[in-house]
């Protein structure tokens, strides 16, 4: 610093040109730039804007000596005798000089004749300008101060937090009382322009993931306003200084802890953005966090971005409550809109739910004082009877919302509803939500109870009352599992039901809230990702809404997620694919049957997902078995077997086979071509079948696999071998046994789904039967998706799912005429 300005004396001295002075200034500001990272390092947030401030007020006190100097050479007087005083205005006069924030520097003077000063204010400012520093600067004589202050609140606003940095005190004396009659000037317009300025700033930036530090909600500005208004009414230096019936003392140092940290979140903001940045913007924070101690982990950013939202709700939440108390007296009380207030001295947090469940308003909030009262309440470790009662009947309210967003800016939405108690805050890295999730789910509930789509309204309205407490319990709790290194969907599901049976929520609700949690996302994403158009798209998501109360609760909770993430999430053209999924699957209701069967392969294929060999397949080979399109595979089969006869089929040329004869002869078939079926089971119709299954497996190939009620002799196994080769190779034909059966015997649906037609079958068991029935489909082009046939002494039931490619429907008559030819 001294070599500095011994260096400055030199070249004043030599009558340097100013360009030259403000070269070596220039040279010193970046050489100082660049270990400001060190020193924020060993700095706290207030204390390293103040040694930036001193910094600046340095520069600008030798930019002042060299200008004077210039001015007057050896004749330079006192500095009490030049009628003109720099002084610091804004962040720069309440010493929060942030690093590349403006400086806001006034210049004033008397402009007596003689002086000559406006040369010496030019002079002044070129050599600021010289030296790269953003200035933001206004000059003015001291008479001027007042005029010019009525012109503009910002001017205002500026003027009555100077503070002097050079030049004539008597000067500065002038400006005090100029300031002095400045914040005694109108107070009532000013606090009320100022309410209005601070309501369009929270409207354009709320508190979303990229929070915007000094204007959005909970920011600087929000401090600075309870300042502002304290300088005019009290003349106050700090905040701390307010009367201890408006600031309490334990609520200034929440405060003042919080408003510590953003400190030192926006200065690292700045280093790290290198320009002047206030939106904590997603890119930005591994370093920023970095330099405020955090590892480079993701873990460690969400701790850091949580903090961060955090001290902004604690700044929000006390300068709401000091601000009334500050101004109760200079603006009307409409200002608030639509309030609840306080009745009484309420000591139970229950009594004044009860309270806020009593409000009838569409839109109302909690007026300050009422916000005062409920952060003095007695909060006991466990909830009481009546605690819980009164959260249960806040959710039986038409707009539960007002309540819930009153407790969230009071910082006891934990408190009254435990399950979030991990997701206050919590940030969502996922570049899709824009709101952290207690955020989100509040926004859920406002866009639940205030729908735009009639349609989904209509079903929310035909809700009973439970139902729809019950749905906005769980909209408000579907995301309260995330933050767990377990999936958020199960974790969120075990927090609903817990809760919701302490709240005496109906057990056969509780189930259906924990189907809605556990899937709440699957709509949305089979909706835009899936083909609606395929009936097992469908009927695997209806497999786990099977009544249509639950596919209305999935479809409302799906409309208010998403509307809840932000702005055009929810638009006109996913709107029309989830709404045809919903109309979809309430078609599908009919087919039980199909439903419980999807259901249970859903069940089967989550457990073999798990399984070691499963997972040491590639992942082709996995999609391949998870859209196998026969259930019978999954109903009947476990997942061992299931990834052996993938695993036949993967490594088959075209076909594998075995033969089992333990017991009874078994028959298990891979293959990928033509298999003349027919022609095998005529060849063995001496014995009888008593189960048969045909799978339809992935790549054309088929999995058939055949019981006979008897073991054969072992000699007869290479004949067996001779006939599996003939039916996948042969041309040989059938001798056919024609068996008889009875219209009344068989049963055929076309419109078993959509994708399928069934034909059933239950008659006298004969030999030849199944032989006879396959030859008839292959004649007439009728490709089997999937066969169950089972034989019980004298009869059996076949079950035959056949592919709906025009064969089978337009061929029913002939179908039936073949079967009951002897009839």
């Amino acid at each position: 610093m001294n070599s500095l300005k011994a260096e400055i004396e030199d070249l004043i001295y030599t009558n340097a040109a100013d360009f030259q002075i403000a070269k070596v200034l220039k040279k010193e500001i970046n050489a100082y730039l660049d270990t400001l990272e060190e020193t924020f390092m060993t700095s706290g947030g207030k204390d390293f804007l103040v040694k930036h401030t001193k910094k600046i007020d340095m520069i600008l006190k030798i930019i002042y000596k060299v200008a004077q100097r210039e001015m007057f050479g050896d004749y330079t007087p006192m500095k009490n005798a030049l009628p003109l005083s720099l002084v610091a205005l804004g962040s720069y006069g309440r010493e929060q000089l942030c690093v590349h924030s403006d400086i806001d520097l006034m210049i004033v003077y008397k402009d007596i004749p003689g002086y000559n000063l406006k040369e010496m204010i030019e002079k002044i400012l070129y050599i600021l300008w010289d030296t790269g520093l953003k200035l933001g600067h206004r000059v003015h004589t001291v008479e001027e101060l007042y005029p010019v202050s009525k012109t503009d609140i910002t001017i205002k606003t500026a003027l009555i937090e100077s503070r002097f940095i050079e030049g004539s005190n008597f000067i500065w004396i002038e400006t005090q009382n100029a300031i002095r009659q400045i914040r005694h000037d109108n107070p009532q317009v000013f606090i009320k322009l100022k309410f209005e300025e601070q309501k369009y700033k929270h409207e354009k930036f709320p508190l979303t993931m990229e929070p915007n530090l000094k204007e959005g909600i909970g920011g600087f500005r929000d401090a600075n306003l309870v300042f502002w208004i304290g300088k005019i009414l009290y003349n106050i230096h700090s905040i701390k200084n307010l009367p201890s019936s408006i600031v309490d003392e334990n609520d200034y140092r929440e405060f003042r802890i919080a408003l510590e940290f953003l400190f030192r979140v926006r200065s690292a903001l700045h280093l790290v953005a290198r320009k002047k940045e206030d939106t904590l913007r997603l890119d930005l924070i591994p370093d920023t966090a970095r330099l405020l101690g955090y590892k480079m982990s993701k873990s460690e950013h969400m701790k850091f971005a949580k903090k961060v939202i955090e001290s902004l709700q604690t700044i929000r939440l006390y300068s709401i409550i000091w601000l009334e108390s500050l101004s109760r007296d200079y603006i009307a009380a409409d200002i608030y809109g639509p309030c609840i207030y306080p009745q009484g001295e309420k000591r139970e947090l229950h009594a004044l739910l009860r309270q806020l469940c009593d409000q009838k308003e569409k839109t109302f909030d909690a007026h300050p004082t009422f916000l005062a009262q409920l952060i003095k309440v007695n909060k006991p470790a466990r909830h009481s009877k009546s605690m819980l009662l009164a959260i249960k009947y806040l959710f039986f309210q038409p707009y539960s919302y007002n309540a819930l967003k009153i407790l969230s800016t009071a910082k006891l939405l934990d408190y009254v509803i435990p399950p979030l108690k991990k997701v206050i805050a919590l940030p969502q890295f996922d570049g899709y939500h824009q709101f952290a999730v207690e955020i989100h789910s509040l926004e859920c509930v406002y866009h639940l109870e205030n729908m735009n789509d009639m349609f989904i309204a209509n079903l929310f309205q035909a809700l009973s009352a439970e139902e729809k407490a019950l749905l906005k319990l769980v909209t408000l709790l579907h995301d309260a599992g995330k933050g767990r290194k377990r999936d958020h969907h199960q974790v969120g599901a075990s927090l609903f039901k817990a809760f919701a049976c302490k709240l005496g929520f109906d057990l056969q609700l509780i189930e259906m809230g924990e189907t809605l949690i556990l899937y709440h996302t699957l709509m949305s994403k089979v909706a835009q990702r899936e083909d609606l158009h395929n009936e097992k798209v469908i009927l695997r998501f209806v497999s786990h809404f099977k009544t249509k109360t639950l596919l209305d609760m999935i479809y409302i909770l799906t409309y208010a997620d998403m509307n809840g993430v932000g702005e055009g999430i929810y638009n006109s053209f996913n709107a029309k694919l989830i709404k045809m999924l919903y109309l979809q699957s309430i078609k599908s209701l009919e087919h039980t049957e199909i439903i419980d069967e999807t259901a249970k392969r859903i069940k089967k294929e989550q457990t073999l997902k798990k399984h070691p060999a499963f997972l040491a397949l590639g992942k082709l080979q996995q999609n391949k078995i998870l859209m196998i399109p026969s259930n019978l595979l999954f109903l009947r089969y476990p997942p061992q077997k299931i990834l052996s006869i993938s695993k036949k089929a993967f490594e088959a040329a075209s076909y594998t086979y075995e033969i089992h004869n333990d017991g009874h002869l078994t028959l298990e078939i891979v293959c990928a071509h033509s298999f003349n079926l027919s022609y095998l089971l005529s060849k063995l119709a001496h014995l009888d079948v008593v189960n048969m299954d045909i799978c339809k497996l992935f790549d054309e190939y088929k999995y058939f696999k055949i019981d006979f009620a008897l073991k054969i002799n072992e000699d007869e196994i290479v004949l067996i071998k001779e006939m599996i080769h003939d039916a996948l190779y042969g041309q040989k034909q059938n001798t056919l046994l024609v068996p008889v059966i009875k219209k009344n015997e068989i049963q055929i649906d076309c419109d078993h789904s959509q994708m399928y037609g069934s034909m059933y079958l239950h008659c006298k068991n004969q030999k030849g039967l199944l032989a006879y029935i396959l030859h008839l489909f292959d004649t007439l082009n009728i490709e089997i998706a999937t066969a169950k046939v089972h034989s019980l002494k004298n009869s059996v039931r076949d079950m035959f799912l056949i592919e709906k490619n025009g064969n089978f429907c337009h061929n029913i008559d002939i179908i039936i005429a073949k079967l009951t030819k002897k009839e």
